[in-house]
């Protein structure tokens, strides 16, 4: 099973940190975000608030991209008779 993007994303957060040399509560201060929100993200929590992890983030040199993915439901999207039942 393929890691979810919490856990990605509060590893990353976390490493870069910590090669930064920095606190939970440093990072908090430079990013005007409270600690607790740094550790929810830390602790891959699945509901945060974009922009402030867009402050911590960018706060650590880090950005968030988005791609194409190439599940089945995104293929669906793009291609309709994808999932649907062939006719009998």
């Amino acid at each position: 099973m393929a890691e979810k993007i919490t856990d990605q994303l509060a590893a990353e957060v976390r490493a870069r940190r910590m090669a930064l040399g920095l606190t939970q509560q440093d990072l908090a201060a430079m990013a005007a975000v409270s600690e607790r929100f740094v550790r929810f993200v830390e602790q891959g929590k699945p509901s945060i608030q974009l922009d402030s992890l867009t402050a911590v983030l960018e706060t650590l040199g880090l950005e968030l991209s988005l791609g194409t993915r190439t599940s089945k439901a995104a293929k669906a999207l793009t291609n309709p008779s994808i999932g649907k039942d062939a006719p009998a």
